[in-house]
């Protein structure tokens, strides 16, 4: 029996108080786990009172699914908007109700695409496309998932929306029913569809045999804990030290916003919810949202807008 299952059943471990945890647990999430149960296992080996992630990630794919516990779920959304880089197969020749290995095949091709074809192709999925997710997917139409009006069997109609790719690129033709590819894009982007459209433009179909996500935004793989690594810490006497380990500070899904320090005065304006100026020949001069501090401490998430800064979300954190 594993620790996690020996805390959860027991009547002591259901009777413990949620805890006041704050920070980033980058959870390397292995095939089969849906994300909504990893968040659900992290919280409760954290105690944590509170817990979400920053962006979804299939039960098939595996890899980095940052998981926010306490005051950094004021973060989330910062993160979500920070660049994702995923590894993932395609498989050529089938395509997929669900446009990965999980679906039900809808079409079949004897045509395989060679390398120089599959290169002379990608630049047309660089940039900003227009991309239709796929139908088994998160995306609300008309109050319904479309992944629950699709195995419902309802017709499923999702708007094309523009998307961002950054980079895209050929890594390895396995075979000739197998390539491996690495994509860098922004929110919104669905691997999926970019394999199921790949294989449409090739003339061959395709679908996503295997996925990894190796960032978000500023988490990487470097930082990534198992699950196992949680669970079950080489010292089993000395649990709590690896959790803490395992646990960065609310500031580091932050690493893209410009971070300001203010005084201790100012601190207790922003805390109260009131604007604070900055004035003086040593102001600084931006615009747009910041990571206020003061001594050391995370105090606010606030806009600059005309030399005034304005909290947006307070932070309440042990000092």
């Amino acid at each position: 029996m594993t620790r996690l299952e020996t805390e959860s059943s027991s009547p002591q471990a259901r009777k413990r108080e949620k805890r006041d945890v704050h920070g980033w647990v980058v959870l390397d999430k292995p095939v089969g786990m849906s994300s909504t149960h990893a968040v659900s296992v992290v919280k409760r080996l954290f105690q944590a009172k509170r817990a979400g992630h920053a962006g979804t990630l299939d039960p098939l794919a595996s890899g980095v699914l940052p998981i926010a516990l306490g005051e950094a779920t004021k973060t989330v959304s910062f993160v979500m908007e920070g660049r994702k880089v995923y590894h993932f197969t395609v498989r050529w020749g089938e395509e997929r109700d669900t446009d990965d290995a999980e679906g039900r095949i809808t079409a079949v091709s004897a045509e395989r695409p060679s390398a120089d074809a599959i290169s002379a192709a990608l630049p047309r999925f660089v940039g900003q496309i227009t991309q239709v997710p796929p139908r088994f997917s998160a995306i609300k139409i008309d109050g319904e998932r479309a992944y629950d009006l699709a195995r419902d069997g309802e017709p499923v109609e999702i708007a094309p929306r523009l998307v961002e790719i950054h980079r895209l690129e050929l890594i390895e033709t396995a075979d000739q029913d197998h390539t491996k590819f690495m994509a860098e894009c922004g929110k919104g982007t669905y691997v999926r569809a970019l394999a199921r459209d790949l294989g449409r433009t090739l003339g061959c179909l395709g679908h996503v045999a295997a996925l990894r996500r190796t960032a978000v935004g500023p988490f990487g793989e470097d930082v990534g804990v198992s699950l196992d690594v949680l669970q079950h810490p080489l010292r089993p006497d000395d649990a709590a030290a690896a959790e803490r380990a395992a646990l960065l500070p609310v500031e580091a899904g932050l690493a893209a916003l410009p971070a300001l320090r203010v005084s201790s005065a100012d601190a207790g304006r922003l805390a109260r919810g009131q604007a604070v100026l900055l004035r003086g020949r040593d102001a600084p001069v931006m615009a747009g949202w910041v990571a206020v501090s003061s001594q050391g401490a995370l105090i606010a998430l606030a806009e600059v807008e005309k030399g005034e800064l304005r909290p947006r979300r307070i932070f309440n954190l042990p000092r």
